[in-house]
């Protein structure tokens, strides 16, 4: 059997060859078209010596570049290797002589780390967008807009085995080095045909507003893919701004919104200042977890049901959803998906999965067509995370009697007080209901005495009052049990932020550890 993601792209040019794939700003392309210039650029990227196998590495943003090479690579069953677009040159450096990449194809814009990561590792660059300036001297650059849109076209898609390895995604790298997920063509596939026929209420008529970034899972599965799948359009936006994301919702009339709980909390801030009330017919969200009273203000503000969902790089990504058939459950990320089996296990084994009866609290343990294939030439760190079958991913959660699962948080961010357990989640969830605060992460601190300290950093809603710290940790004490409240509050003007848009707590931590 074979098979390759780029059929995704080369069958929606023949059923959706009219209908517009991709936007960007007065830019609109067909389907028809999208999937001619991919074939264009995997002419070009065949012609630099790029086969099979071979890794091709993505440094580019939210623009229609990235499904030209994305598409254009897989044609030529080649690699995917997309790269985080803030990183910088020693870090692409690494990503590039770990993967083992053959080329680097970099958005002008970021050349300036991009070529110098690449000369570090002594690859060549094929730059698209802008012209390049003030680059690295001694990088190997060569245009290929010009080059990829008058080459003739490649004729047929080589094809792949489905447990051959088609895109190489980096961890975070939350603990030690960042590590490259092996995802599968039969894992993408899989996991865009359970999204688009018994997970997302999506069609060719949709409109989806892509903010999430392409380079990282979420935006490239969930959005991307599963949008050129069933033949919807893909409005793209190259940087997340609250504004500008409303602005668009409304001008595009998008139907569909995905995105991170940070971009959630962007957009009910615009709407602050605008009257622009985008008709939704769905919001989805995913990348950690929502806090019930931002979905609670989201209905309220726009009128949409946020459905929630859970997954990580390894499963490629999805395996739960507040799914349509199913009735959704505020709170909880819904019930594994189809072909997918999600349990939770005791957290305290490493080396066997011993699940748990329903309702207790665990780790949360994943099986199926969507756990990845393992992490690049690290067998280890493969045998750590997938135990009898079944992946590990390091979240505590539940799992009730109708199906539903419902995270509680990393079980590394939890804190230990003085021998409690301290789930930062539900502190954040309490604080999130005084109106004076706007977004909040909680951690834990060393503390002599015990242990650990429960820690908040804020920031403030300017329309809820001044508060001050000692009158948040007064109030959050009247909400929790005397040893969840956090005794120390910062305020903050914003957090740092992972590439999914995930809060950085281990940066707090840092920055707060000598105060």
């Amino acid at each position: 059997m074979s098979l390759t993601i780029a059929s995704i792209l080369a069958e929606s040019a023949v059923r959706h060859a009219d209908r517009t794939a991709v936007v960007l700003g007065d830019l609109r392309l067909t389907y028809a078209q999208l999937w001619g210039h991919a074939k264009q650029y995997a002419a070009v990227l065949r012609e630099k010596g790029v086969g099979p196998g071979d890794k091709v590495a993505i440094l580019l943003p939210n623009t229609p570049h990235f499904p030209l090479t994305y598409f254009g690579a897989l044609a030529l069953g080649a690699v995917a290797v997309p790269v985080h677009a803030l990183l910088k040159s020693e870090e692409i450096q690494y990503v590039l002589e770990d993967s083992g990449a053959k080329v680097l194809v970099c958005a002008a814009p970021l050349l300036g780390e991009g070529a110098k990561g690449a000369e570090l590792a002594g690859i060549p660059v094929l730059a698209v967008m802008d012209s390049p300036g003030g680059v690295a001297s001694d990088a190997t650059i060569e245009r290929i807009d010009t080059a990829a849109l008058s080459a003739t076209p490649i004729e047929a898609i080589t094809q792949r085995e489905p447990d051959d390895t088609a895109v190489i995604l980096y961890t975070s790298g939350t603990t030690g080095i960042p590590k490259g997920a092996e995802i599968t063509h039969f894992n993408v596939m899989m996991n865009v045909l359970a999204s688009a026929t018994y997970s997302f209420d999506i069609g060719p008529d949709d409109v989806v507003l892509g903010c999430l970034p392409l380079f990282h899972t979420f935006g490239q599965t969930c959005c991307m893919n599963t949008a050129f799948f069933v033949g919807a359009s893909v409005v793209l936006l190259p940087r997340f701004d609250g504004g500008q994301a409303l602005e668009l919702l409304e001008k595009e009339k998008c139907t569909i919104f995905m995105g991170v709980p940070t971009m959630y909390v962007g957009l009910l801030e615009a709407a602050k200042s605008s009257e622009l009330r985008p008709k939704l017919k769905s919001a989805l969200s995913g990348g950690a977890a929502l806090p019930v009273p931002i979905l609670e203000k989201f209905h309220e503000v726009f009128g949409t049901e946020v459905l929630e969902g859970y997954g990580l790089t390894e499963t490629s990504p999805v395996a739960t959803f507040n799914q349509i058939g199913f009735p959704p459950k505020p709170g909880t990320v819904g019930k594994q998906i189809w072909g997918v089996e999600v349990e939770v296990a005791k957290a305290e084994v490493d080396e066997r999965i011993e699940l748990l009866p329903t309702g207790e609290l665990g780790e949360i343990v994943v099986r199926g067509h969507n756990v990845f294939k393992g992490y690049l030439n690290k067998p280890e760190a493969t045998a750590a995370a997938i135990v009898d079958g079944w992946f590990r991913t390091g979240d505590l959660g539940t799992k009730d009697e109708d199906g539903y699962v419902s995270i509680v948080d990393r079980k590394k961010d939890m804190v230990i007080r003085g021998g409690y357990n301290i789930y930062p989640r539900e502190v954040e969830e309490a604080l999130l209901r005084h109106p004076a605060v706007a977004q909040v992460a909680v951690f834990g601190l060393p503390d002599p005495q015990y242990g650990e300290e429960v820690c908040a950093a804020v920031v403030k809603d300017p329309s809820g009052g001044e508060i001050t710290e000692e009158e948040l940790s007064a109030w959050a004490k009247e909400k929790l049990a005397a040893y969840k409240y956090p005794r120390r509050v910062f305020f903050v003007d914003g957090f740092p932020l992972g590439p999914s848009g995930k809060v950085l707590k281990r940066e707090l931590q840092e920055q707060f550890k000598e105060q």
